[in-house]
């Protein structure tokens, strides 16, 4: 037998890639597979939310028309309550009993004659009507009024004053109109509007004098252009402003008749005085506005009315 030692035993090589032992293969594919699913889960989510996003999109659209929606039938049902009102308006107006009046209806108070002038001869009676009693005691100052509006213009007078020079043929026709009339008639037109707006701010300024705040002027012109020049005469003789002109100021400007005589009445009913200041062009008067005690109307002659005619 040899004495030589056995060669050492030969050990087969590990056949796992370096680094990597046979025990972590399992855990390295385990953690892959919580990735994949960790993925999966957050393209699950991400899928989610732009359904939710979408939803919500939709959402607001559907609310702005839902909104929409109801603020049209919120005006529809506003709309069949207006109809329904003025239905019951015309029919409660229908049921009023309405009888003829006279020309007159009734007797202003300043028109009553004066004491003195009762009891006389039928001759005294035929002498004067009874409304020339309504400035019979104010003749003086009206006298005095008209002669100071023809000196020189005060164009820094106080407002509802008159500012500008008054011609003395539109003086005539507003003394003739005051004294002899008592407020109520027609005076030919002074041949244009800008004439007769200073002829009717003249007898503003005297009414205003008399009344004070008592009356309140309506303005009657059928086009609104008519209504513009005689809000800037107004303004301009009587040094007034745009917030003079309305409902609850001192000058009212109508473009028709009925919705004078309606604020007419109202005036009346208050106590007030109205003042009615009728435009050349309007070529018919409403029997009811001959009712108040003050009404001046502008007639015009044939060359006015052919010019009105050919600018409207």
């Amino acid at each position: 037998m040899s004495d030589r030692p056995e060669p050492p035993a030969i050990t087969p090589p590990d056949t796992a890639p370096q680094g990597i032992t046979p025990g972590s293969e399992g855990l390295l594919e385990l953690a892959l597979t919580e990735l994949r699913e960790r993925r999966t889960e957050l393209l699950g989510e991400i899928s989610q939310l732009e359904t939710r996003r979408e939803q919500i999109r939709q959402e607001i659209a559907g609310s702005f028309a839902g909104q929409s929606d109801a603020i049209a039938r919120r005006l529809k049902g506003f709309q069949e309550y207006l109809v329904g009102a003025l239905q019951d308006l015309a029919a409660a107006a229908e049921q009023m009993e309405l009888v003829v009046q006279p020309l007159v209806v009734q007797p202003s108070p300043l028109d009553q004659m004066p004491p003195g002038a009762v009891g006389g001869d039928a001759g005294d009676a035929t002498m004067a009507p009874a409304a020339a009693g309504l400035f019979s005691d104010d003749a003086d100052l009206v006298r005095e009024r008209l002669g100071q509006f023809g000196g020189q213009p005060d164009f820094y007078a106080d407002p509802w004053k008159l500012r500008r020079t008054l011609e003395p043929s539109a003086a005539a026709r507003l003394e003739d109109w005051f004294l002899c009339q008592g407020g109520r008639g027609a005076q030919a037109s002074g041949g244009s509007r800008s004439r007769n707006a200073l002829a009717a701010a003249a007898a503003i300024a005297i009414l205003g004098e008399l009344y004070g705040e008592r009356f309140q002027t309506l303005v009657l012109a059928s086009q609104p252009e008519r209504l513009g020049e005689w809000r800037r005469g107004l303004q301009d003789c009587l040094g007034l402003s745009r917030d003079d002109f309305g409902p609850a100021s001192g000058i009212v400007l109508f473009e028709r008749p009925d919705a004078l005589i309606e604020r007419a009445d109202r005036l009346e009913e208050r106590g007030e005085l109205p003042f009615i200041v009728i435009d050349a062009a309007e070529q018919v008067i409403e029997i009811p506005i001959l009712q108040f005690p003050l009404w001046l109307a502008f007639a015009a002659g044939p060359g006015e009315i052919d010019a009105e005619a050919d600018l409207y």
